[in-house]
């Protein structure tokens, strides 16, 4: 089947493994994340995301074909209103990162679907680039830890960190199995520095400054913020696992 471009628009949907349910979630699309259409059955759409050329499988549904992007979310999540006042606020949300079309503008709210509006305040204009990375990680303060996610509801390490290279438009890998490789690094450091980003096999975190970092941390269940030579050191005690490789942001 030839592939077909079309945009995501749900708050996010999850893309797994294979064509099921039960399979793991290997990651998930935000709002107006372009993708293309591999192959179609049922239930599911085989598809391969624009950004990072991840293929998964997500449910059939009906998705925007055009969209014209202007406005991306510069919060961690905002409230979708069903007009442009407060007092009408629904239960959902868009991600950070979402990117959007302005459509109308009212009140201070814009509208991005029939009906659906959310602050301007909490927009950026899709080319704004911001490399302000802690500030954006810890947006993430506290989210729960979830495999495969990549939002307020839940996200994971690698994640956590393909997110800023997202909201700034550069290509960053999504598992760290690649991430690892996408610069050159070192293996053994002593001393380290704000925008280190320190490898193991199968997790990374950032350095906030040259005592903290910060990471979506499986055992903790939650993204925090850790002392370094601490984390290094129960990471392995606890997992066995040696410090692979530590490159800059």
């Amino acid at each position: 089947m030839a592939q077909n471009k079309h945009f995501c628009n749900n708050s996010y949907l999850n893309v797994y493994e294979s064509a099921s349910k039960k399979s793991n979630i290997s990651t998930q699309l935000l709002y107006g994340e372009k993708f293309n259409l591999i192959q179609k059955n049922k239930d599911f759409l085989k598809i391969k995301t624009d950004f990072d050329n991840y293929v998964g499988f997500i449910e059939v549904g009906r998705f925007s074909k055009r969209l014209n992007k202007t406005h991306k979310v510069c919060v961690l999540k905002s409230k979708i209103y069903s007009k442009p006042k407060s007092k009408f606020s629904t239960k959902k949300y868009l991600p950070f990162s979402s990117e959007i079309e302005i459509l109308e503008k009212k009140n201070n709210f814009i509208m991005f679907e029939k009906n659906k509006w959310i602050s301007f305040n909490e927009l950026e204009t899709i080319k704004k680039q911001n490399k302000d990375f802690t500030k954006i990680f810890k947006l993430f303060l506290n989210c729960k830890y979830k495999w495969g996610g990549k939002s307020f509801d839940g996200i994971d390490c690698s994640a956590l960190l393909q997110i800023f290279y997202k909201f700034n438009n550069k290509f960053f890998p999504r598992d760290t199995i690649n991430q690892v490789k996408i610069k050159k690094g070192i293996i053994k450091k002593k001393v380290f520095k704000k925008g280190d980003i320190i490898f193991w096999k199968g997790h990374v975190a950032i350095c906030l400054n040259s005592k903290n970092l910060i990471h979506a941390y499986g055992p903790r269940k939650k993204v925090l913020i850790m002392p370094i030579y601490q984390t290094i050191k129960l990471i392995e005690k606890t997992a066995n696992l040696k410090v692979a490789k530590v490159i800059s942001i």
